[in-house]
């Protein structure tokens, strides 16, 4: 089960965030995602539990729940926009 988890407190490590997790079930992956510019934490990331019910158990658990001073926003991930294709331009030819 893929995991949204929002308004984290960004000196909150991945590893932390696992540990977090982890006391409700198998943790497969986790990722806070970063600027990509600054490498800063953006304050939210996506965790991966190996089985549903452990993850519905983590989700309505730790919803709200304070952790470095912030209450975390978690729920079931959403899946991903599809995004329209990007034009690529020869940059030989001439407009």
């Amino acid at each position: 089960m893929n995991i949204y988890v929002g308004n984290l407190n960004y000196n909150l490590s991945e590893e932390e965030l696992n540990e977090i997790f982890s006391e409700y079930g198998e943790v497969t992956s986790v990722k806070i995602v970063k600027d990509r510019e600054t490498g800063r934490a953006k304050g939210f990331g996506f965790v991966e539990m190996a089985n549903e019910d452990e993850g519905e158990k983590a989700v309505e658990e730790l919803d709200g729940a304070e952790v470095g001073g912030r209450n975390m926003k978690v729920n079931k991930a959403r899946p991903r926009p599809e995004r329209p294709q990007r034009r690529s331009f020869d940059r030989d030819r001439r407009y």
